[in-house]
């Protein structure tokens, strides 16, 4: 499996091949998730207050605004955390939310089988959009980082489109850790911790190298 990533100044990610030993619904997530998404706990990295903005950074370089409801997914997770309102999915996004949660980092998952064609990594054409969740809500992404198949984007440091997302059905993952060059060795402490979470599920997690246009 391949992924092309355009030239990008300030973009710094690792990209996870998910192979579950089960589908999402036969697979119990994290004994301590709870304790995870609780203020007591206690992550093998911090979150210092540069990562915010360093984040934001990254997401406005193609011109997009991340701020309000298009504000990164990791800072959405903070927020949700400490209204007491985070609780399971399945046990991919669960992982997934987790490392975001105390990286500070957004990260994308998606369902490698509803994807078609190539995959790649680049900026959003201006003026496009796509739905984000089962109630058709949409989502303006003209200017973002964005993972996309051969249909288009489907997958970014805000909200993953609901065309890619996992399910109970789900056996293969993707996932994109969306970093920067400005936060050294963030991306790579961050993929570490993200990968072994899911292998204490019984998943088998494969790093891919991304490939130049």
């Amino acid at each position: 499996m391949e992924i092309c990533i355009d030239p990008h100044p300030l973009l710094d990610t690792v990209i996870l091949h998910t192979i579950w030993p089960n589908t999402l619904d036969q697979i119990s997530t994290l004994s301590d998730l709870d304790a995870w998404f609780s203020e007591d706990a206690q992550p093998p990295m911090d979150r210092p207050e540069e990562v915010k903005p360093t984040i934001r950074d990254l997401l406005r370089h193609g011109g997009f605004k991340p701020s309000g409801r298009s504000k990164p997914a990791s800072e959405y997770l903070v927020g949700a955390a400490e209204k007491g309102r985070m609780g399971s999915i399945n046990a991919a996004v669960d992982c997934c939310n987790v490392a975001s949660l105390h990286s500070g980092l957004p990260i994308s998952v998606v369902d490698i089988e509803r994807g078609h064609g190539a995959w790649r990594i680049g900026l959003v054409p201006p003026n496009t959009e796509y739905i984000f969740n089962p109630a058709g809500q949409v989502i303006s992404i003209g200017g973002l980082l964005s993972l996309f198949d051969g249909e288009g984007p489907c997958g970014g440091p805000v909200k993953d489109s609901q065309r890619t997302k996992t399910h109970e059905k789900t056996r293969q993952t993707l996932s994109i850790i969306w970093g920067s060059v400005a936060l050294p060795g963030r991306t790579e402490t961050t993929a570490e911790w993200y990968a072994s979470l899911m292998e204490s599920l019984g998943a088998r997690v494969q790093r891919l190298k991304p490939t130049a246009p």
